[in-house]
């Protein structure tokens, strides 16, 4: 069966528009997100653009792809990238460092001693809920701002948190706006005397109920964490909204990426509805490892009939095996495009790339190539 029309994804053209400036790849796990997210920064710094690509999935995909050991939390130059002027770097969020990095550039240097010395900003700089999604919109939003690249390709971590980004603002506002938050913020506004009068005032009617809760060593943390750290507080979310507004301007694009599978594609709808109700520019909808359906009109029943008499006859049986694996094929691609009709009913204006199944593991620069190509096939198929 064939897959009903639909806009075809056109990458090259997506990337080659100077007023594509960001780039973020999402999806599930396991659907090649990492893999899709640096052959387009490739493609890109191929044809000319100065690109950087930025993971926040703290697995070590990209820079096994791209021929390094590791990333950090800095752009690395990848070398071997033949371009026309153009260049590729890639870094890994590493959100603990982002959240340092925030701490000595908007505080004075006592100050920042002191934050980043108090064990409940350790903590919360290292495993707080939500702390990794707003570290990368503060790092988006960092890049975009130092003008160094005219593109930046943004490799979200997998399965629907990758969409949890959306919500940094949102929710870091909540915790810094919350009433325990506002209540330790208060008596260090005031300060002085009144001020431990106040906290000793307010804590004397649960300090002992929060203390067995949450032991006395973190209450006096929080609060002095809270105390150093309350005029930084607007800044936050102030640059986090400016972020939000950035991913929401004509200059982003949103690819989302799926395997033909039917959890994969689920996702990917989810990821669609999610990305239209927040107002967010979707490009379209990468899916890979796809396999191939040739020309061959030889159908899977028929050709397990054949198979079927070959064996029965007791002759053939290479032939047999041949036909039987062929049967399988085509039994996965017709499987493949019936889930790809149905995000098509569901989704009819999104633009779909297909990328087929490779050989083997993508783990060099001439395999991101080569999906980089297959990828270009779909816009050059579509305009031909």
């Amino acid at each position: 069966m064939s897959v009903k029309s639909q806009p075809v994804l056109d990458v090259d053209t997506l990337i080659d528009d100077p007023r594509t400036r960001i780039l973020v790849c999402c999806g599930s796990g396991g659907v090649g997100k990492t893999t899709t997210a640096a052959a387009v920064g490739l493609r890109a710094a191929e044809r000319g653009r100065d690109v950087v690509v930025l993971t926040v999935d703290p697995a070590r995909r990209l820079a096994q792809s791209m021929g390094l050991s590791e990333l950090d939390n800095s752009p690395r130059r990848i070398e071997g990238v033949g371009a026309d002027g153009g260049e590729l770097h890639a870094m890994m969020l590493d959100m603990k460092r982002t959240f340092d990095e925030i701490v000595e550039a908007h505080s004075d240097p006592d100050r920042a001693k002191q934050i980043l010395a108090n064990p409940f900003y350790q903590s919360l700089s290292s495993s707080f809920s939500g702390t990794q999604e707003y570290m990368a919109m503060e790092k988006l939003g960092q890049l975009h701002r130092s003008g160094a690249w005219d593109l930046i390709v943004v490799d979200t971590p997998p399965s629907r948190s990758a969409l949890d980004f959306l919500d940094a603002p949102e929710r870091m506002g909540r915790f810094l706006d919350g009433r325990l938050i506002r209540f330790l913020v208060a008596p260090a506004k005031v300060g002085g005397r009144l001020g431990v009068k106040m906290l000793s005032a307010g804590f004397g009617m649960f300090t002992g109920v929060i203390t067995k809760v949450v032991g006395g060593h973190l209450l006096r943390d929080v609060q002095t964490f809270v105390a150093a750290f309350d005029t930084m507080f607007g800044g936050f979310r102030e640059r986090a909204d400016k972020t939000y507004r950035l991913l929401q301007t004509p200059g982003t694009a949103f690819l989302v990426v799926a395997a033909p599978e039917p959890d994969a594609l689920r996702e990917a709808s989810y990821f669609v509805e999610r990305l239209a109700a927040e107002r967010m520019p979707l490009a379209g909808l990468v899916v890979n490892r796809v396999h191939r359906t040739g020309v061959s009109t030889l159908s899977a029943a028929r050709s397990l009939a054949a198979a079927e008499t070959l064996t029965e006859r007791g002759d053939h049986a290479m032939a047999a095996s041949l036909l039987r694996l062929h049967a399988d094929h085509m039994q996965i691609t017709t499987r493949e495009d019936r889930l790809r009709e149905h995000f098509s009913s569901a989704h009819p204006t999104v633009p779909v790339a297909v990328v087929p199944a490779q050989a083997g593991d993508v783990h060099d620069l001439d395999g991101l190539r080569r999906v980089g190509e297959d990828l270009a096939e779909n816009g050059a198929t579509s305009a031909a």
